[in-house]
């Protein structure tokens, strides 16, 4: 069982993050079940806009999008900013649109069989609009979402410390956390891309 973790902050490396620093509790629990867990930073990547695969030279999105067709489950994992998901998780759905034009020999999309979780920080409310919005993404392009596969923290509407700062909030965000990793990894393990039957072909209307 694989599983990626995609930290959509918008600090590079070697800034904390506080969005890794929660993903990591889910992580942690994802490997106490058996998963390989990687963590790629978007932004310490040229993630070119477009909806291609390959956006041509100096484009290091494709070796990130062999890594999501390489894993049984894909983490979001996003700070909020203004009540949104990071420009970066923006950058990675769009970027994610090719997957649309691909399917196997049956015509299953190609993410059909992979499940999707998400988390979230931030100092501001947001936090369900993201999990709604992030979610139709992922399931639009053939991911299950397990009930229950996210996580989130904040300390509600206004400026505040980050979730690396206080220990405040931290025993909900972690307990939620890994009871996301449990779920995601319940789900991933009864599913397959052939668990889903085969689409029904013909002319568009």
């Amino acid at each position: 069982m694989r599983a990626l973790i995609l930290n959509c902050t918008l600090k590079p490396s070697p800034q904390p993050s506080s969005t890794e620093a929660l993903a990591r509790v889910v992580a942690g629990e994802l490997e106490k079940g058996g998963a390989e867990v990687e963590f790629v930073r978007l932004v310490d990547l040229n993630i070119k806009p477009g909806v291609e695969a390959d956006m041509g030279d100096g484009d290091d999105w494709p070796g990130v999008r062999g890594k999501i067709l390489a894993a049984d489950i894909l983490i979001m994992a996003t700070p909020i900013w203004l009540g949104q998901a990071s420009s970066v998780c923006m950058r990675a759905l769009e970027r994610m649109d090719a997957f649309f034009a691909e399917t196997d020999e049956d015509g299953r999309p190609t993410l059909f069989g992979k499940v999707g979780g998400i988390v979230i920080t931030g100092n501001e409310d947001g936090a369900h609009h993201i999990v709604g919005t992030v979610s139709q993404s992922l399931i639009d392009l053939g991911f299950t979402m397990p009930g229950q596969s996210w996580t989130y923290w904040h300390l509600g509407p206004g400026p505040g410390p980050d979730y690396v700062e206080t220990e405040q909030g931290h025993a909900y965000a972690d307990r939620v956390g890994r009871n996301a990793a449990r779920n995601l990894l319940a789900v991933a393990r009864t599913i397959t891309r052939t668990t889903y039957p085969v689409p029904e072909s013909g002319e568009e209307d």
